[in-house]
């Protein structure tokens, strides 16, 4: 953890735990203040008109679509239209985009590669039959939860997996916007509610991993870090995703 690296400690599982339960008691309480008032990112609320069942994401150029030509960015939305929430099969659409898009093998590759080098999963071996084994995890990983933070979760609880630029506003008013997306998303009525499909979806998603993973690795401490590795990943891509169509006009003219 963050708070780990820089007090060169490690947290046992039980105050790992209490960190987690205090985060969400903090997105529960701005997910709550986002209710009772309308914030400046927040539409004003409708009744429900979904959108056809086209698909979720426009039908932008590739660079639209991929951050660098290479990350999936499909669940972004710069657009600054009425507000219109997607069906559940818009919602799997993007969970099949996300997931099965040519780029998201690299991506895969990419992070099987990491934990092989840190020898993750010692059982796993290395050299190519090893990378299969890491490539293989990495990639049931992104696509068990994309599935769960994206199409499943979503369509229970009736939540956007959207992510809507702020597209406005200084450098750390946008980067505190973006890292707040990873507790407060919208809802099918537009209203900003606690993303208990992000932070739920994660977890499940952690926990379904341990059927593919070395059993002497099925812990509950490995299990809460996969989940929090996770959510500083999808963190980090919500900064990427917010100033990615600056650096794209800036770079490319697009």
């Amino acid at each position: 953890m963050i708070i780990e690296r820089h007090l060169h400690v490690r947290m046992p599982p039980s105050f790992r735990w209490l960190l987690f339960f205090c985060y969400a008691l903090w997105a529960g309480s701005v997910a709550g203040i986002a209710q009772e008032s309308t914030l400046p990112d927040a539409p004003t609320p409708q009744a429900r008109t979904p959108q056809s069942d086209a698909p979720a994401h426009s039908k932008g150029r590739y660079a639209d679509r991929h951050i660098l030509w290479v990350l999936p960015n499909y669940r972004a939305d710069e657009s600054k239209s009425e507000f219109r929430p997607l069906t559940p099969g818009q919602k799997f659409r993007l969970v099949l985009d996300d997931s099965f898009d040519p780029s998201s093998f690299l991506v895969a590759g990419f992070f099987g590669g990491i934990s092989m080098a840190r020898d993750e999963y010692r059982p796993f071996g290395q050299g190519a039959k090893g990378f299969a084994k890491y490539y293989g995890g990495a990639f049931a990983d992104q696509a068990i939860g994309n599935f769960m933070t994206e199409g499943l979760m979503p369509s229970v609880l009736h939540q956007d997996p959207r992510y809507f630029n702020k597209g406005s506003g200084g450098f750390w008013k946008r980067t505190g916007y973006a890292i707040s997306r990873e507790v407060v998303t919208r809802n099918d009525d537009g209203r900003n509610v606690l993303n208990a499909s992000e932070i739920v979806g994660n977890g499940i998603a952690a926990g379904i991993s341990n059927i593919y993973y070395p059993a002497e690795d099925r812990t509950a401490s490995k299990t809460l870090d996969k989940w929090g590795q996770q959510i500083y990943v999808d963190i980090a891509f919500n900064v990427v995703k917010e100033f990615w169509p600056d650096v794209r006009h800036k770079l490319f003219g697009k």
